[in-house]
């Protein structure tokens, strides 16, 4: 296969990737959350939410410390798209060294956060994945698994968030020259760090589902931009888009930060880690994004030195996919 083929396969098989891919998933960054939090001495309680979309969801089952056993009965509820289990657990002595875990995970494509909050003790976050469905519980959470944690979180949030992942592509197609792309980047990941930290904390807030029919409206409004400017370039020159893409950017970039928090707030965060976990979210929305651009530049490149002449039509056809694909997702939304 000539590389010229191998691009255009690879850029086929994405678009029918993300064609197939639900408007309701689209933005979803749902893993399975669990929380131990202590009462007394011998007593805990544990609340574990999973989508009920999820294979783990509907058949899940809590793997619990050696030394606690169930008391009670074991309660469900439904909020939004998710089931809520909670119990009553007895345990014996300290949960430190025992191990937790979810029976089911490893059969699913999710992730699961842990959280430990002992009386008197530093509350402790702990990250399960089909790969490793149980973890051992130390004796203290250090801040930097809190760091690792969020920082994983952020980047698969930006990478498999199909919607933010969409508009930075259609950045990197909008715009020339990669100094350039990084700095209209960079304004996009600041708004969405201002609205993200401010929602976070309570302090701003928007419905979700106009947020996020509002979003994949940027993404169509992105399309049709590169679409009009690859052809009326050479007759009206640059649009406004083109000269001034981080206003764009930092614009939408503010709603794109309530998607984020909305996601977020699905996860929990670390009542005594908030900054580190805001923080280092960001970081990975960011190495996330650059990630993209830089897997998005290298294709360009790819076809450019291989068959110039057929730039412009990838471009074009990756422009028309990308504003389909946001348009159903937009009209999804809207009457959702």
């Amino acid at each position: 296969m000539s590389p010229m083929k191998f691009c255009l396969s690879a850029l086929a098989l994405v678009i029918c990737t993300l064609v197939s891919v639900s408007p309701a998933s689209a933005d979803e960054l749902r893993p399975a959350y669990v929380e131990l939090t202590q009462q007394s001495e011998n007593d805990w309680h544990l609340l574990w939410k999973a989508s009920e979309r999820s294979r783990l969801g509907r058949s899940g089952e809590i793997i619990l410390p050696g030394n606690c056993a169930q008391i009670g009965e074991t309660e469900k509820r439904f909020a939004a798209t998710n089931v809520i289990t909670t119990l009553s657990l007895k345990c014996t002595g300290s949960i430190a060294g025992e191990t937790v875990g979810l029976k089911g995970l490893e059969l699913s494509t999710t992730d699961a956060l842990v959280r430990i909050a002992p009386i008197g003790e530093e509350t402790q976050t702990l990250r399960l994945t089909p790969k490793a469905p149980v973890a051992t519980i130390a004796q203290k959470d250090e801040i930097a698994n809190v760091a690792w944690t969020y920082t994983i979180i952020g980047i698969e949030h930006i990478v498999l968030g199909f919607d933010h992942l969409l508009f930075v592509l259609a950045l990197v197609l909008l715009l020339k020259g990669g100094w350039l792309v990084a700095k209209t980047v960079t304004a996009f990941t600041i708004a969405h760090s201002i609205t993200l930290i401010g929602s976070t904390l309570g302090y701003l807030s928007l419905p979700s589902q106009p947020v996020e029919a509002i979003i994949a409206l940027s993404i169509v409004f992105l399309a049709v931009e590169i679409v009009k400017a690859q052809r009326n370039h050479d007759i009206h020159g640059p649009r406004l888009s083109e000269r001034f893409p981080w206003i764009v950017a930092f614009l939408f970039g503010l709603l794109h930060g309530f998607g984020f928090a909305g996601a977020l707030a699905e996860i929990g965060l670390p009542q005594d880690d908030v900054p580190m976990a805001l923080l280092t979210f960001n970081l990975g929305v960011e190495i996330g994004q650059l990630i993209i651009v830089a897997i998005a530049f290298a294709l360009l490149r790819l076809i450019r030195h291989f068959q110039r002449s057929w730039l412009q039509p990838v471009k074009t056809a990756t422009s028309y996919a990308i504003g389909i694909i946001a348009t159903y997702w937009f009209i999804e939304r809207m009457v959702a």
